[in-house]
């Protein structure tokens, strides 16, 4: 849980607390008062060191740069600057910081209206009411009620500047800081009252009087039971201007008979007064009464030092908040949150304007029109992207059939190259066979020559030479085929025989 720090603006003096729960248990770690009540200086620093805050970084809380020097702060030039070197060794920027207020910023009004409406449309009763008694507009954001009796509700609510927000907002300026978390406004005097009532036990019938005595203000809070009874006004007095304590007493008779109060059995005394006069005083006045000192069993305070522990009584309401702001993060109780939407605003890392918001739907359905479009056209890219794969891959298989057809296109285109050659030698063949056939004829009935050779002289003409034993057998068979031409005779023995060698010519393109 992260640490937080309590700030009360007493007047002129600024009170803060430094508070973390460890185990269940709430502990103290810092005081600090700019008027020099309480010490400056911790036990963590007797230590040698802070205490590590812990808790996660502030999601928010956005450095400024660096505006030259160091960052160090000038421990006596200011309250702010003052604060600053008394908590220099926190980690502020992890830590929540707690405001809180009373009157005149703090305004009380008393609601017996119809208690049974939802919240919203109670608050709004409560304002239009608070609008007719006493001429307020209130911003429904800095508004707050708690339940006061069975007919009541006591609602608060702020008007004008909080001092402790603007302290908070220098001391975050002075550490280079845009702003520090602040989750919460309290008051002094329900805060009070939530402390005592939880941390003191009294009989159901039993009036109790808290007086919270400040430097500046006094405070007088009455309890019925444990149920707070009647807030009475801030009294104008403190230890800054008591001159004697008989003051108080016609205060409390005065407030007594404002709120109803018809005896005190209980009195319990905090604030900046611990003097044994003011004890013996109150008994002297309230015999009847129990007056005791405000005790804080409850809270570990092994961080401080004696001087810090003797005085913590000084520190009531910073101790009050912090309870309270524990118990309502621990879901145990539901108190006042009067933050203005001013405040909220601030802390905000993107701050818009009104229409700023309108956009934000817009650039919403922009960003899921967009990342819709190119999850789509990534789609189809990738459907696109296997098509072309599977083409690529068919145009490689096609390829290679083509690798394989060319050699058969080549011996296709050669077919018919090779047909015409083969058709015409098969219409040589015919020819050469009926030349043939006649010569063989001829040749068969004479039987007196022979061929030695045949050789063709052109593509349509052969020459034929051979052996003859007559002249006039080569006249015959020359005459007998028209297409052929003696081209000569010889005469030519061949053993001891008469023979004639022939040369003759066939066109056999006449056939």
């Amino acid at each position: 849980m992260k640490p937080i720090v309590c700030v009360y603006c007493e007047g002129t003096d600024t009170k803060l607390a430094v508070f973390s729960k460890e185990q269940d248990q709430i502990k103290i770690l810092k005081t600090v008062s700019t008027n020099g009540i309480a010490s400056s200086s911790g036990s963590a620093e007797n230590s040698g060191g802070i205490p590590d805050l812990g808790g996660d970084d502030l999601g928010g809380d956005i450095s400024f740069e660096e505006f030259g020097g160091t960052g160090s702060v000038d421990e006596g030039s200011d309250d702010v600057g003052y604060v600053a070197g008394a908590l220099k060794g926190f980690k502020l920027n992890k830590a929540n910081f707690i405001p809180i207020v009373t009157e005149p910023v703090a305004n009380f009004h008393l609601f017996e209206g119809d208690k049974s409406q939802e919240k919203n449309k109670l608050v709004e009763s409560i304002i239009a009411d608070i609008e007719e008694a006493k001429g307020f507009v209130v911003d429904p954001s800095s508004i707050d009620f708690v339940e006061l009796n069975e007919k009541s509700l006591l609602s608060v609510f702020l008007e004008g500047e909080v001092p402790c927000v603007n302290f908070i907002n220098a001391l975050a300026g002075m550490n280079h800081r845009r702003f520090y978390k602040i989750p919460s406004i309290k008051t002094a005097d329900l805060s009070l009252a939530y402390y005592i009532s939880k941390t003191t036990k009294f009989f159901p019938e039993d009036y109790s009087l808290i007086i919270y005595i400040g430097k500046e203000y006094s405070k007088l809070i009455f309890l019925e039971g444990q149920k707070l009874k009647h807030l009475g006004t801030t009294l104008d007095i403190g230890t800054n201007n008591l001159s004697t304590y008989d003051v108080y007493f016609s205060k409390i008779l005065l407030e007594m008979e404002n709120g109803g109060i018809p005896k005190l059995d209980n009195i319990i005394l905090c604030g900046e007064d611990r003097s044994e006069n003011l004890l013996l005083s109150f008994y002297g006045t309230f015999p009847e009464a129990n007056v005791t000192e405000l005790k804080f069993d409850n809270i570990d305070t092994s961080s401080l030092e004696e001087e810090e522990i003797n005085k913590l009584s000084a520190f009531s309401i910073p101790i009050s908040v912090a309870l309270e702001f524990y118990d309502e993060q621990d879901k145990t109780y539901s108190g006042i949150n009067i933050l203005p939407k001013e405040v909220q605003e601030r802390q905000k890392v993107f701050q818009f304007a009104w229409h700023a918001y309108i956009l934000i739907p817009l650039i919403f359905f922009a960003a899921f029109y967009f990342t819709n479009d190119i999850l789509t056209n990534g789609s189809e890219i990738d459907r696109l992207d296997k098509e072309i794969n599977d083409l690529t891959q068919r145009q490689i298989q096609n390829q290679a059939i083509v690798d394989q057809m060319t050699p058969l296109t080549e011996k296709i285109n050669s077919f018919d190259f090779t047909q015409s050659i083969l058709d015409s030698a098969a219409s040589g063949s015919e020819i050469w066979g009926n030349t043939l056939d006649d010569i063989s004829t001829f040749i068969e009935r004479r039987r007196n020559f022979w061929i030695t050779k045949l050789e063709t002289i052109s593509q349509k003409e052969i020459q034929v030479t051979g052996y003859s034993l007559s002249r006039s057998v080569l006249t015959d068979f020359a005459e007998e085929n028209s297409a052929s031409i003696l081209k000569n005779i010889l005469y030519e023995p061949l053993r001891e025989q008469n023979t004639f060698i022939y040369t003759l010519n066939f066109n056999i393109g006449d056939k």
